[in-house]
């Protein structure tokens, strides 16, 4: 093994050249330090949510009182004036003696046979039976007592309206037979709440021909939010 020699006995153009060496390894940590990035923290993004609250109600202002009606003024009493009978004018009507006019002899009364227009004790005449006019089925009369669909919870919170058109099989009892969707309001909620309301109804059978008989009919049932 060569001895390690002293950095004194190496000649000055090698001290020189380490010396360059260290000096430039030091700049470039400090260049390196100073244009390192610096970590960009992460930068929280929070939503703001506003949520208007109604307004508390105002009480109401008192209703003014209606202002109190001017006391009449009394009339002043006027006394009638006293009214003097006038003369009734009469006229005299003259004298006319009376004429007995001569009583003159009446005949009898003729006694006129009148046949009868029906035999006594005969069948009455056939009369023909009213004929009712037809009909279509209702729901609407008062006195069925329909109640209205129940809007569903869920769909007044979406918003979800629209129109559902069901055909009901009306049996001639006034009863709901089978029920079908028509037209679908584009929501099974409002559809199944159509049904199961209808399903519960009465109505009046339809008449064809003077008798009572099963039809089908279309049931058009809204569902409309409105505000308020």
């Amino acid at each position: 093994m060569s001895a390690i020699q002293d950095p004194v006995d190496l000649p000055l153009h090698t001290r020189l050249l380490v010396v360059a060496l260290v000096a430039l390894a030091h700049g470039l940590l400090v260049w390196s330090w100073v244009m390192l990035p610096s970590f960009s923290k992460p930068v929280r993004h929070e939503m703001l949510v506003s949520v208007t609250l109604p307004a508390p109600p105002q009480p109401a202002p008192p209703e003014p009182k209606p202002p109190e009606p001017p006391k009449p003024k009394p009339k002043p009493v006027v006394k009638p004036k006293p009214v003097r009978p006038q003369p009734v004018p009469q006229v005299a009507m003259p004298d006319v003696p009376e004429e007995t006019p001569p009583q003159e002899e009446t005949p009898p009364p003729e006694e006129t046979s009148s046949a009868p227009s029906q035999p006594v004790g005969g069948p009455p005449a056939p009369t023909s039976p009213v004929r009712e006019p037809d009909r279509e089925p209702d729901y609407q009369a008062a006195y069925l007592k329909n109640p209205v669909p129940s809007y569903p919870m869920v769909a007044r919170r979406m918003g979800w309206q629209g129109k559902v058109v069901l055909n009901v099989e009306v049996l001639a009892n006034g009863l709901p037979g089978q029920i079908k969707l028509y037209q679908s309001s584009g929501h099974d909620v409002l559809d199944n709440a159509a049904i199961k309301a209808v399903s519960g109804w009465r109505f009046v059978a339809a008449r064809q021909g003077g008798q009572v008989v099963t039809k089908w009919f279309l049931v058009p049932i809204p569902f409309i939010l409105k505000e308020g």
